[in-house]
């Protein structure tokens, strides 16, 4: 059950961090309000995560995937271009997760 509020906790950071780039600095009514809800919820979910899995564990999935997806999204979604420095790095966000995955697990 951990794993699954730990999804929907990205699920909403990733919603919230997306509604930010369409606020334009917050100054759409719309997009903010949804910032804020999302981030709300995500960090509601991420705290009920927290009563199952290790902090270090949990906050390095919620913020290496959220991250390696928000990178994604942008570059799909929002034309932002890809390099093989910005590709390199994402794949060190999920190298990195893993390891502290294996660490946690003995």
């Amino acid at each position: 059950m951990g794993y699954l509020l730990l999804a929907g906790a990205i699920a909403a950071e990733v919603a919230g961090t997306t509604a930010m780039k369409y606020s334009e600095g917050f100054s759409r009514l719309g997009p903010s309000l949804l910032t804020a809800l999302a981030y709300v919820l995500s960090f509601a979910l991420l705290a009920q995560t927290l009563k199952v899995l290790a902090v270090g564990t949990a906050y390095a999935i919620w913020a290496g995937v959220g991250t390696a997806a928000i990178a994604a999204i942008g570059v799909m979604f929002m034309g932002e271009g890809m390099t093989v420095t910005k590709a390199a790095g994402i794949a060190l966000i999920i190298i990195g997760v893993v390891v502290l995955n294996l660490g946690g697990a003995h």
